[in-house]
């Protein structure tokens, strides 16, 4: 499952941790997150992350 980065302020999902504070348990995929999912660190939404190089 590969890594998803905020293009605003550099936070990474890791699928492997999710993101347990606002809902999504570990090992899901940054696909199957919710379109309604914000960064947790700067609030912008899905469609700002770029996928890990």
């Amino acid at each position: 499952m590969a890594k998803y980065v905020c293009n605003v302020c550099g936070y990474v999902y890791d699928p492997l941790d999710g993101d347990p504070d606002n809902g999504i348990a570990p090992n899901t995929p940054f696909e199957d997150i919710p379109d309604d999912w914000i960064c947790p660190l700067c609030g912008v939404d899905k469609e700002n992350f770029s996928p890990e190089e």
